[in-house]
């Protein structure tokens, strides 16, 4: 026998229950569109035009880039495995503080020499600062406890904890080292066996970083400061860490690295605005180079313009991470009808974060040219209004490009269909990759 008011409490039970659950749903939609709407990152559109050469917009560049443009330095830069015998050199000399922040630190060789250099210094006394990142020093190994017992304070960036679930993505991509604040060196060094040699293989990476002294200095300060800050809540003033600094050299310089909530990044902002001021020629060294439609465009518009634009990157042959290759081939195709002259580097890993624009100006950093860099991750890039600085940086991508092929238009409209395949579908992950 059935029971009409039982059938209708299970029905209102149901009902009810269905209506909790649209209401949930509604409100995780909400709450991810609010989310969303906080964290996303407004993109600069590349419809600037200016006329004038790039020595008069230095002080609007550097300032659209949040950024201020910084007389008085010298930089030099130093190439491949060199550059840590340099560094170590200025660690060991260093009198009062260390700071050091880097993405990408694996045991080996390297690894324990740059701890025992480090845990040298906090033995004398001195002030030894890290910031890792958690998922790329995950492999750091005995260096961490090696140098945490001798007293270096250490920060671990975003670790993946219950906490960090929001900022799970954002990862410190910076590679940065200060000395006494009054020496910095920015670049694309990583503390992996890799890095040593001097690119004579695809066992030893290609790349360059650049040594700083002059009143820049106090910038990049500011730049460790801000992510030290965030990880341990601690802070650090004084002429240890920020002294009176007199001019070291010609060099004019400004750094983009802030990446204000709701605004587009400062280096993305520097990076596109590039594009649009240079005159004579963009040359662009970079590892990862996705740009997004706009730039595509922008690209397209400069060489129409009478640029010669050239971007050189490594083949997939020799990339760390492939998939990045392919996902950035989707795109070459317009960048070569266009009139964009693409090389692929065939000796190794070509890491190195450069571009240089009308002989004159030039950018040396840790972003690449992707959304992941220019959105989500921490960066640090860093601009000189300096001849001889561009000059060094243009012979040195003239001698790269002797270990490339160049990309021809007709041909890479025959590479086969597995391969547009592959570069379509990993071209749909390119800002997770």
């Amino acid at each position: 026998m059935s029971h009409p008011a039982r059938g209708r409490g299970w029905q209102t039970s149901v009902t009810r229950m269905t209506w909790i659950n649209v209401t949930l749903l509604v409100a995780v939609a909400v709450l991810g569109l609010a989310i969303w709407s906080i964290k996303r990152h407004k993109d600069p559109h590349l419809q600037l035009e200016s006329h004038e050469p790039i020595e008069n917009l230095v002080p609007s560049i550097s300032g659209m880039s949040l950024g201020m443009a910084i007389r008085g330095n010298s930089a030099e830069i130093h190439e491949n495995g060199a550059f840590f015998d340099a560094v170590l050199a200025d660690i060991a000399a260093a009198k009062r503080s260390v700071h050091f922040e880097t993405f990408l630190w694996k045991e080996g060789k390297l690894g324990r020499r740059m701890a025992e250099a480090l845990s040298a210094k906090a033995r004398e006394g001195l002030r030894v600062r890290l910031v890792l990142d958690a998922v790329g020093c995950k492999k750091i190994g005995e260096a961490r406890q090696q140098m945490q017992a001798a007293g270096c304070e250490i920060a671990i960036y975003h670790p993946r904890t219950l906490k960090n679930i929001g900022v799970i993505a954002e990862r410190d991509h910076r590679k940065i080292v200060i000395l006494d604040g009054k020496i910095a060196w920015v670049g694309g060094h990583c503390i992996v066996d890799e890095w040593l040699g001097n690119a004579e293989d695809r066992h030893h990476v290609r790349d360059l970083s650049v040594r700083l002294r002059g009143p820049v200095v106090h910038a990049v300060q500011s730049a460790f400061s801000e992510n030290w800050v965030e990880v341990t809540g601690k802070l650090f003033v004084g002429e240890d860490y920020f002294p009176p600094l007199e001019p070291a050299g010609e060099v004019l310089a400004h750094m983009a690295s802030m990446k204000p909530e709701g605004s587009a990044p400062a280096v993305k902002i520097l990076h596109h605005t590039m594009i649009c001021c240079a005159r004579e020629r963009l040359w662009i060294q970079n590892p990862y180079f996705i740009p997004e439609p706009d730039a595509i465009e922008a690209f397209c518009q400069a060489v129409a313009r009478g640029i010669d634009v050239r971007v050189m990157v490594p083949s997939a042959d020799v990339s760390d991470m492939p998939a990045v290759q392919h996902a950035a081939h989707r795109n070459f195709q317009q960048l070569l009808d266009g009139g964009v002259r693409i090389y692929e580097y065939q000796k190794t890993l070509l890491h190195q974060k450069v571009m240089t624009v009308d002989g004159v100006w030039c950018a040396i950093g840790s972003s690449n040219f992707d959304d992941r860099s220019f959105e989500t991750n921490d960066e640090i890039t860093l601009g000189f209004l300096d001849r001889g600085l561009a000059r060094k940086l243009e012979e040195i991508f003239e001698r790269d490009r002797v270990d490339c092929i160049e990309l021809d238009a007709r041909q890479w409209k025959k590479r086969g269909l597995l391969h547009r395949a592959k570069d379509n579908a990993l071209y749909l992950f390119n800002e997770v990759l």
